[in-house]
């Protein structure tokens, strides 16, 4: 008889590649979709408890953690921030600022890769509906969608990183 089927984190789907020439929109938008893509591919293969795992000690930094991190960043700048969606935060701010990276169930992992597209997908919503001049206001300073998305691209840039090294060491 064969025990319960061990949860791993699904292989993305394969992403068409973006457009390196014409309008900036489709640019940025391919951008940004190719860091969450690869966001999701750092994840594959790994169960929940992987994913959970700080793989780099002195860091407690996690797949789990990032991927919960980059659902709430994608809500923060995009639905609250550029849509003004009545949201509240994705995480309870009373839990301390970086809940979503140490509160770590990797029974949870599934509902947290459903979360992160779940917020992918409603960002891409809410910034569709705006040009990318559209401006929000940022400690008080005018900001466009525009540089949101290089924001993003960023954000993501930084983390991945990150990601590749986590992924290496737990597959070593």
């Amino acid at each position: 008889m064969l025990g319960p089927m061990t949860w791993t984190a699904p292989e993305p789907p394969p992403l068409p590649d973006g457009p390196l020439v014409g309008a900036e929109r489709p640019i940025l938008e391919a951008f940004l979709a190719d860091q969450r893509h690869e966001l999701l591919k750092a994840c594959a293969g790994l169960t929940g408890e992987q994913l959970a795992t700080a793989a780099q000690p002195p860091s407690n930094l996690t797949l789990l953690g990032l991927v919960r991190h980059l659902a709430k960043v994608e809500r923060i700048w995009f639905r609250l921030r550029v849509d003004a969606q009545d949201v509240g935060p994705l995480y309870d701010p009373d839990l301390g600022k970086d809940h979503d990276f140490e509160a770590l169930d990797p029974a949870q992992a599934p509902d947290a890769l459903a979360t992160f597209a779940t917020e992918c997908r409603l960002a891409d919503d809410a910034a569709a509906r705006y040009p990318l001049d559209h401006t929000i206001e940022v400690h008080g300073e005018p900001m466009s969608l525009r540089v949101v998305y290089v924001h993003m691209v960023h954000e993501y840039a930084r983390h991945l990183g990150h990601a590749d090294l986590l992924r290496q060491a737990l597959l070593a």
